[in-house]
């Protein structure tokens, strides 16, 4: 298992020979670097577009932090826990005004379930250079960028819970199982919740690929896929980057989220909760994982927007004295599209699992009117079925014909 540090020695070399062979001049103390480094990659300089990673700017965002505890905390005055008096008040006062229809025909009209295009036209082994965005449902989405395959935050369980006899079910199932997706090269984690780290999917996903798949998890989430019989897991903190073996071009960085974390009654914060920002040498796309507004996201946009893509949440907001804190509305997912400099959203976190109390069917009403008031262009930030896909940009032709 992997588990980089900032100050990894070996890695001040490997950058300290990059900066050689790409002709840039070495600092002046004991072989450090410039801080602009071009990343190398197996591509000719000329036929991608660089981007550099600014070490500098580590001083100038928002650091991951821990309390007196030991256990990791949000350092944003955003953030808020419900007291038990909000949780009792919810469980027992506030309406639930989801209203999932219990009837196939009617959820089969309003949600329908696509079949995913690599089970009606099954693709090749080898990617293509572009981009396209598949939702498999909850924060699931499948991500082909530039000859990787991600996929985010993997539920196919039908229930988001440590057993499947009980707990939050999905009224609209997975559009395909694990033994049909396609290559898989990297999974993001965003957090240890249930619908966000799947027991059972994880172990599927790992029976299929095994050491081939790259895991990408936050701090104190590797121990847990280990167990899980997971082999190839890098751990990070907020800031910190790797890649994928064999597509050193396409550069993973874990980013901050306001969130929390909890899989047991004794573990709670005991491992970190992040976001995602995926750099390419055409293509930048964005994993929100799950969040509650905050300042990082204009600090992400800031750094590395814009992106072409982000996958965003819109669901489970409801009521917001509740949720404000963990869960983002419709118009703070806006917020968030703008603060990154996405060029194009995809919604993510709802549809699929009724976690809270809006309308099972008012996320996307919301989104689009929060569109509107911002002048925004409805297909900037956009739904899709589940199973569906969407082509967001292609290097030369429609590559996916």
């Amino acid at each position: 298992m992997e588990k980089p540090s900032s100050s990894d020695g070996a890695a001040l070399e490997e950058r300290t020979r990059l900066v050689e062979d790409d002709g840039l001049p070495q600092g002046d103390e004991g072989g450090q670097v410039d801080p602009q480094i071009r990343r190398k990659t197996s591509s000719t300089r000329s036929s991608r577009k660089s981007f550099r990673l600014d070490y500098r700017l580590e001083e100038e965002v928002t650091k991951s932090c821990r309390d007196k505890q030991g256990r990791w905390t949000n350092p944003w005055p955003t953030w808020r826990f419900p007291s038990y008096s909000m949780l009792l008040r919810f469980l027992l006062v506030e309406k639930n005004h989801s209203n999932v229809p219990t009837s196939k025909e009617a959820l089969d009209s309003e949600l329908p379930v696509m079949e995913p295009f690599f089970i009606q036209s099954p693709a090749p082994s080898d990617s293509h250079p572009g981009l396209r965005v598949t939702w498999l449902g909850h924060a699931t989405v499948l991500v082909e960028m530039e000859g990787v395959n991600i996929l985010t935050d993997p539920i196919f369980s039908q229930r988001a819970s440590p057993v499947q006899f009980m707990g939050p079910k999905r009224y609209r199932g997975p559009p395909c199982t694990v033994e049909q997706l396609p290559r898989i090269d990297a999974v993001l984690i965003s957090h240890s919740h249930f619908d966000h780290l799947d027991a059972g999917s994880v172990a599927s996903l790992n029976a299929r690929f095994g050491g081939e798949l790259r895991w990408f998890v936050p701090l104190g989430l590797m121990d847990w896929l280990v167990k899980m019989g997971c082999e190839n897991v890098m751990e990070l903190d907020w800031w910190e980057e790797n890649c994928v073996p064999g597509h050193d071009d396409v550069t993973f960085v874990c980013t901050p989220a306001q969130h929390w974390s909890k899989r047991t009654a004794w573990d709670d914060n005991k491992s970190l909760w992040s976001s995602w920002s995926v750099l390419g040498p055409s293509f930048r796309f964005f994993f929100a994982g799950d969040t509650g507004y905050c300042s990082s996201f204009q600090e992400i946009g800031r750094r590395f927007g814009p992106f072409d893509l982000a996958a965003v949440p819109i669901g489970a907001y409801h009521p917001r004295y509740v949720m404000r804190g963990q869960h983002v509305d419709p118009e703070e997912a806006v917020q968030i599209h703008q603060d990154l400099q996405a060029k194009q959203s995809v919604a993510i976190h709802w549809g699929t699992f009724a976690l809270a109390y809006e309308n099972y069917l008012e996320p996307p009403v919301r989104l689009r009117e929060a569109l509107e008031q911002k002048g925004l262009k409805a297909e900037s930030f956009f739904t899709l079925h589940h199973g569906e896909s969407r082509l967001i940009a292609a290097p030369e032709a429609d590559v996916f014909d």
